[in-house]
């Protein structure tokens, strides 16, 4: 398994729409109600893919690759105002059902941390849907829970549903490469 940097993800559109579906279909909660329609998966990422190219400096895209297949990735939104240039916000950590269990959210999670460090990120602030199994991920990687709100988001069910914030101080001396990291 690798892990890569992406700029230009206008090439792995197809496999970035199939794994929004499937993770959203799953019960995963990034901001998607299912079914996610192709056209809405496609308007999403077409919109990173402008971020990502236009504006270089507000965000970053690590994707997970098995057999040169897009299996996962996860989003660094860099905090761009002049008093928070230190931090930045872990966004859509996905990986594919299919692929789940095989250590690829913590090789995503290790590469967007040295990612953040050459940034120029200290803080890393994220939140996630109360009780997901992603919690235990993070408490495992070092985040600190940080508060809950409840009613945060609506589910799949039509209830609201809270969320956990978690945040994570990096120092060089924390931070180390555990897959092999490229860029594209």
């Amino acid at each position: 398994m690798k892990t890569k940097v992406l700029i230009d993800i206008t090439s792995h559109l197809p496999a970035l729409i199939t794994l929004l579906q499937d993770c959203v279909a799953s019960g995963a909660s990034v901001g998607f109600l299912p079914p996610v329609e192709s056209q809405t998966a496609q308007r999403y990422w077409q919109d990173v893919a402008t971020s990502l190219t236009e504006k270089p400096t507000t965000r970053l895209l690590i994707a997970a690759f098995e057999d040169e297949q897009l299996v996962g990735c996860v989003q660094l939104s860099l905090a761009n105002k002049s008093n928070a240039k230190h931090r930045a916000e872990i966004e859509k950590l996905m990986v594919h059902t299919n692929y789940r269990g095989n250590g690829i959210s913590k090789a995503l999670l290790s590469h967007l941390e040295e990612e953040a460090l050459v940034a120029g990120r200290r803080l890393l602030i994220l939140d996630t849907r109360v009780g997901d199994i992603a919690s235990e991920l993070y408490k495992r990687m070092n985040y600190t829970e940080a508060g809950y709100i409840p009613d945060f988001a609506l589910s799949a069910t039509g209830e609201l549903d809270g969320t956990t914030f978690f945040y994570k101080m990096l120092s060089y001396t924390q931070v180390t490469s555990r897959c092999e990291f490229q860029q594209e």
